[in-house]
């Protein structure tokens, strides 16, 4: 019997240590992993706008709450961030003169402003687009060789100022890219705004075309930080500004005309992209622009929009593209709700699928599968997303700033931005939209490197990516109808999470 306690009291000693081992181990785990320090702001269909939220349902003692996991590795890097905004157009800044200089001085803020969207990659038109009051060029006189009458005195009322007061309200400033819609029509086939080709002649005069914009501008302390040769290429549907190109055409002026011009003329830091219309074409135009060392010296990156469908972002075009050519930019200059009246003050709209393009009614019916009603946040969400997962390092909005019309448009071709006015009543309406363009805009800065997230959950898109003063922003959107739950991982640091249905969060995770 002695024995067999002194057994007994072994085994119960070895337990008990045993015991104290195991705790003490998880006790080190549990300070191992310890909870991460994060910012969460959300912005959904039930009403939050950017709102910073604090407390989260845990589903730790619910087995029936599934939570996924995002695992970030910031060692994992892609692309460089060139950044993320909007464009200045004539429509924009003529509504910004009619509104009240606090209405005004609102939307500037809300854009540019360290406590609003902080935008730093933007867009604007050279000469008239669809969204000016009217038709117009800076070289109106034909034959104008020298372009001795070049003039931007179209933009001086409207555009100019609200560049520059943009560039007073930002404190890290911002790029700007400028694309023509047109040559002036006296260098063009057919002599027209609308439709026809550059005629061969005129190259170089184009090329001085470019050069005299960019000294025009400079004079006024606005600088153009890059530009493309043309917006879309492949035409319009001849019914607004346009003028068509082939791939290799526009190759050919780059290489040997407005390239060349540019260096020429001490201009050779300005970006050249090419292209400036919908991705689905990716591959024929970086096949010519890249297709050697001398084709591709002066293209500093392609330009694409999003307008080929409501919902595929094309990720393999994407990727072909960057592939081709791994340096070069890879840059959205332009999307938005397309050939629709915007709802006025109407948050829900903006989140159901009930908004439509161009596609729902001209698309070939092989392509109509495409143009399905969509709504405008989920399209803007998963794209900029799916973009960011797929290369491209810039993406820009359209107009900044439209009315309750969708205008004005001398075409008539109205479109939503992310702020609404109503110049009449001087009100103010900011959309879902601003909201959402936010989310990327003033947490992912210029520098930033693209870095993988890792997703176990399928019905979740996210992105995320480390800025240059080391903090790290995880987008995560959330376009179905439940609440989802995930644990954020970084290292041993992890911070348990909920996001609401239909939603998109920014978190942000200190240094």
């Amino acid at each position: 019997m002695k024995n067999v306690t002194k057994y007994s009291f072994l085994m119960l000693l070895i337990t008990v240590v045993a015991c104290k081992t195991t705790q003490i181990a998880v006790t080190a785990n549990k300070t191992k992993q310890s909870i991460m320090q994060a910012d969460v702001f959300e912005t959904s269909e039930s009403g939050n706008k950017l709102t910073q939220l604090t407390e989260f349902k845990t589903a730790e003692n619910d087995t029936l709450i599934q939570v996924s996991e995002i695992v970030l590795s910031p060692e994992k890097q892609y692309q460089t961030i060139t950044g993320f905004g909007g464009s200045f157009t004539e429509s924009s800044a003529y509504l910004l003169n009619k509104l009240s200089k606090g209405n005004r001085d609102k939307i500037i803020q809300a854009y540019f402003g360290d406590d609003g969207a902080r935008y730093s990659l933007t867009r604007t038109h050279i000469s008239s687009c669809d969204f000016s009051l009217n038709n117009y060029t800076y070289a109106p006189v034909a034959d104008d060789m020298t372009l001795e009458h070049f003039s931007i005195k179209e933009d001086k009322d409207d555009l100019i100022p609200m560049i520059k007061d943009a560039m007073k309200a930002s404190e890290d400033g911002f790029k700007i890219i400028a694309s023509p819609w047109t040559a002036p029509p006296w260098m063009k086939d057919n002599k027209k705004y609308v439709g026809g080709k550059l005629l061969p002649k005129y190259n170089d005069v184009y090329s001085l075309f470019f050069s005299k914009y960019l000294d025009a501008y400079k004079a006024e302390g606005i600088d153009i930080w890059g530009i493309t040769v043309v917006n879309e290429p492949h035409g319009n549907g001849n019914n607004w500004e346009s003028m068509h190109f082939s791939p290799e055409e526009m190759t050919n002026l780059v290489q040997n005309h407005l390239g060349p011009k540019l260096e020429a003329d001490g201009k050779g830091d300005v970006k050249i992209l090419g292209y400036d219309q919908n991705r689905a074409g990716i591959k024929e135009w970086v096949d010519a622009m890249y297709k050697d060392e001398a084709s591709s010296k002066y293209f500093d990156g392609i330009a694409i929009h999003w307008y080929e469908s409501t919902f595929d972002f094309f990720p393999e075009a994407l990727q072909y593209g960057h592939n081709k050519a791994p340096n070069k930019y890879l840059i959205e200059t332009e999307g938005c709700v397309d050939s629709q009246v915007p709802e006025w003050k109407n948050d829900a709209w903006y989140w159901k699928k009930e908004a439509t393009d161009w596609g729902w009614d001209w698309a070939s019916e092989k392509d109509k599968h495409l143009h399905p009603k969509y709504a405008p946040v989920n399209r803007y969400a998963r794209d900029i997303i799916g973009c960011l997962n797929n290369w491209v390092d810039g993406w820009v909005d359209w107009n900044m700033v439209l009315d309750k019309q969708g205008g004005p448009n001398w075409f008539k071709n109205w479109c939503v931005a992310p702020i609404i006015v109503d110049p009449e009543n001087d009100e103010v309406y900011m959309t879902p939209l601003y909201y959402t363009m936010a989310h990327f805009s003033k947490y992912i800065r210029p520098g930033a490197k693209v870095i993988d997230a890792n997703n176990t959950d399928k019905d979740l898109m996210v992105t995320a990516a480390q800025n240059p003063d080391g903090t790290i922003a995880v987008v995560v959107f959330n376009e179905g109808t439940s609440k989802k739950h995930f644990s954020l991982k970084l290292g041993e640091k992890v911070k348990n999470i909920s996001i609401n249905p239909q939603a998109l969060q920014t978190i942000i995770i200190a240094n």
